[in-house]
């Protein structure tokens, strides 16, 4: 197959699903179509799997589009989050009941966001990079504010202006390393490709590269949920729909990690690993504390769940710092396996939103009793984030742990499980409170819900998928273990 169908069709087939709810609007054939379009996207990743493993690299459009063993591991991990997400839209919107309008513009901007994502993994050029992350947040911003609440609407101002800024810095992070190129010697096409930029990184100036370097992974680790640029996180994955929410916890946070994963290469080769691994560390467990200590006294889970993603990216943090073979292949791991689990978390706790009208862990008593599907689901997905057997968290943690005290990083990767121990007591309460004890009585409706719809096995089946897709990855990486270790071996030292 063509290099350039097999690059562009990820991005095509959720534009062209969004042409489809644009013309048409939301009814059941479009809403097949986004489903259809995500299925399209996951049997492309396969098929660039393949051709990866046999050809290397495949680039297109001179170099704008290029797919590595990395770019294909995050595009399997958008297309699965994407599918989860779009199967389990239309009953989440049923039981919300929103505008038939706000319902079309919910269908167009989910798929531009899975469009803008798979853009960002694809990249083989840092401008291109940016104009994609720059794109979800444009597109986010709407999907935010999509119950149009005053709280949904500050939040989504708020994420707009913290990762615009953000952004900004990922921006002129750029130009400095485009200026550097262009310095030594290297051609205005080449002066932005990853892969040239990789291997002329000795010849860049290091003062300039330092710079650049430092305001790039700022810049991307803010999209990515790290300190200090994080405070847009929580607001927004709380207003956002649950679907929405899934996407963004459990694939956008990872698509902007990778940004950060391969600024990493080019300084690691410009000016050591010192540097990078430095400022990793410092984001990393000033983010795990951030999340440790507001986890203990939250009082929402849906912004509990968006703390936890806080803690889970600064664990990947310390694994990046960490560097070498063993533990990019866990951080990538990590990267699956928390996207999985995090999406089946916030698809759950939709459902639960819907049935109690509130999102106030107080609020919710006894689901177990009520509600044993939606409860057992939800209660395996928070299983699964803790980083107990056999989901893959487990896995990929202690390959972080053991990359880190192999790297002379005992001190760090101690303090960074310290501060996850305490992540793990608070989710535990919070979560044992909502799942256990006495039911309540019964509770008001709000506003824009139509009442508890039945938590049926075929509106359980997106949130089972997930599960099932979790404790496979930790049982065996199967097919995917060379594409893993290939992936692994671009960002890190073997």
């Amino acid at each position: 197959m063509p290099a350039i169908v097999l690059l562009l069709a990820p991005i095509v087939a959720p534009l062209l699903a969004a042409g489809g709810y644009a013309a048409a609007g939301w009814r059941r054939s479009t809403a097949a179509a986004g489903v259809a379009a995500a299925v399209l996207l996951l049997v492309d990743a396969v098929a660039l799997t393949g051709s990866v493993a046999r050809h290397g690299p495949v680039r297109a459009l001179a170099g704008l589009l290029r797919a590595d063993a990395l770019s294909v591991w995050m595009l399997l991990i958008v297309g699965t989050v994407a599918l989860l997400a779009c199967w389990a839209s239309p009953a989440y919107l049923a039981a919300g009941a929103p505008h038939r309008r706000r319902r079309r513009w919910y269908g167009i901007l989910l798929q531009l966001f899975v469009a803008a994502m798979a853009t960002a993994v694809l990249a083989g050029n840092l401008g291109v990079l940016w104009i994609a992350v720059e794109a979800t947040t444009i597109v986010t911003a709407f999907l935010v504010g999509h119950d149009r609440t005053r709280t949904a609407l500050e939040a989504a101002w708020k994420y707009v202006v913290i990762c615009s800024a953000a952004i900004a810095l990922a921006f002129l992070g750029i130009v400095l390393l485009y200026y550097a190129a262009r310095h030594a010697g290297m051609s205005g096409e080449a002066a932005l490709d990853w892969s040239a930029l990789t291997g002329h990184a000795h010849e860049l100036d290091p003062g300039v590269t330092r710079i650049a370097v430092g305001l790039a992974v700022l810049g991307f680790g803010a999209k990515a949920g790290l300190v200090p640029l994080h405070a847009w996180l929580p607001d927004a994955h709380s207003q956002a729909p649950a679907p929405i929410s899934a996407l963004m916890s459990g694939v956008l946070l990872s698509v902007a990690f990778s940004a950060v994963l391969r600024f990493k290469v080019i300084a690691d080769a410009a000016l050591g690993p010192a540097y990078l691994r430095t400022l990793l560390l410092v984001l990393a467990l000033a983010t795990l504390a951030v999340a440790a200590v507001l986890l203990l006294g939250q009082r929402d889970y849906k912004r509990m769940l968006a703390y936890s993603s806080m803690e889970h990216m600064g664990l990947m943090a310390v694994g990046a710092a960490a560097g070498g073979q063993l533990a990019i292949a866990a951080v990538l791991l990590h990267i699956a396996g928390h996207g999985l689990a995090k999406t089946v978390a916030f698809l759950g706790s939709g459902h639960i939103l819907h049935r109690h009208a509130s999102s106030e862990i107080g609020a919710v008593r006894g689901l177990l009793s009520r509600a044993p599907l939606l409860a057992g689901l939800f209660g395996l997905a928070l299983l699964a984030l803790l980083g107990l057997p056999p989901a893959s968290v487990f896995a990929s943690e202690l390959g972080i742990a053991r990359a880190g005290f192999a790297a002379g990083l005992g001190w760090a990767v101690s303090t960074a499980f310290g501060l996850t121990l305490l992540a793990f007591v608070a989710l535990s309460v919070h979560t044992g409170r909502m799942l256990l004890g006495p039911a309540p009585g019964p509770v008001a409706i709000g506003a824009g819900f139509s009442g508890p719809a039945a938590f049926t096995v075929s509106t359980a089946a997106p949130l089972i998928a997930g599960l099932l897709a979790v404790a496979a990855l930790g049982i065996t990486t199967g097919p995917l273990t060379g594409l893993l270790s290939a992936a692994a071996s671009i960002i890190g030292a073997p």
